[in-house]
């Protein structure tokens, strides 16, 4: 009985050898590490554009392959068993590691990879649609955008430069403010003379559309334009500033969306402002780079283009007077 677990274990152990000898792929090793850093597949899911299930699957083949589970799987929630926090601890240096080295191989290949953080509203009204003027300039740059986070305050490891939306100047990198965040009343183009007919009335008459991550700023508006706070029969809050302009354009209500990124909406005719009065914010958009990297040719042909291509003049000449006070 002795030598018949004995051998059980032998042969479990050799099997284990066996897979080993095969690494796994290194797709599983990145979503793993996402996964343990979030501690929620689902989490994991949305960073990575995937399914819950997709990741939980390829955790199932990851904990096949090394025969050991990492992860304790709870009703709400995951923990790393000891070998899961082991493995996390070891396998993300390595592989930060190995993207430094591919990024030096293609360097060295005459090509240049830039990682850049960006708001996705900003990315999409803004720096996506005039990219084709820096791609044409410097065919040598691949671009890699990051859009997750909708509203990026903190320069993260992993990218080279970020656009963050902050209500301070980001410190202990290299940051150049490009333009306050200001807001303001819109409404379809099939409401504007209905809205113009309510005048202040619109505010209760008509259904406000709300960014969550802003619930107040109808009544800072408000307040701003000398009205009573809003006492709107219908509200609609939306999630993310996309979702805001599009209902706001689709007759859904009225709502505050950012003045400058939605100047080719105003342009189109596609949204129609309603007030003079803009809600002036605490936040500002902000380029920003690690001070170590401004020398590199790549980081320095993006800065230069995105300043000549978002920063507003008025940031130029404060910058140049905050120069020469210095």
């Amino acid at each position: 009985m002795v030598l018949a677990v004995r051998l059980m274990f032998d042969t479990r152990n050799a099997a284990r050898m066996m897979r080993l000898s095969r690494p796994p792929p290194t797709r599983n090793l990145r979503v793993f590490c996402v996964a343990a850093r979030h501690r929620s597949f689902k989490r994991a899911a949305d960073e990575l554009y995937l399914t819950p299930s997709a990741v939980s699957h390829q955790m199932k083949e990851l904990e096949e392959a090394l025969g050991v589970g990492l992860f304790v799987r709870k009703s709400r929630a995951l923990e790393l068993t000891a070998a899961g926090a082991a493995l996390l601890e070891e396998i993300e240096p390595l592989l930060m590691s190995l993207d430094r080295s591919l990024a030096q191989v293609a360097r060295r290949s005459g090509r240049r990879t830039l990682r850049i953080l960006l708001p996705p509203f900003f990315a999409s009204e803004l720096f996506i649609p005039r990219l084709t003027g820096f791609c044409a300039e410097h065919c040598e740059i691949d671009i890699r955008i990051d859009t997750r986070d909708p509203r990026p305050s903190v320069h993260p490891a992993a990218a080279d430069v970020s656009i963050l939306l902050a209500d301070a100047e980001p410190q202990g990198v290299q940051a150049s403010r490009l333009f306050a965040l200001s807001l303001t009343a819109v409404c379809a183009p099939q409401h504007a003379t209905q809205v113009a007919h309510l005048g202040s009335a619109v505010l209760r008459d008509m259904p406000l559309i709300v960014h969550k991550p802003r619930p107040y700023a109808w009544a800072s508006w408000a307040e701003q334009v000398g009205l009573d706070a809003p006492e709107p029969r219908k509200l609609i809050e939306l999630d993310t500033m996309y979702a805001v302009v599009r209902a706001a354009e689709r007759g859904v209500g009225v709502a505050l969306v950012p003045s400058r990124l939605c100047e080719a909406w105003f342009r189109s005719g596609s949204l129609a402002r309603i007030f003079p009065t803009e809600l002036a914010t605490a936040d500002t958009y902000f380029l920003v780079s690690r001070r170590k990297d401004a020398g590199r040719p790549e980081i320095q042909a993006l800065a230069e283009w995105a300043l000549s291509q978002f920063r507003d003049p008025a940031e130029s000449s404060c910058q140049r007077v905050d120069t020469a006070r210095r």
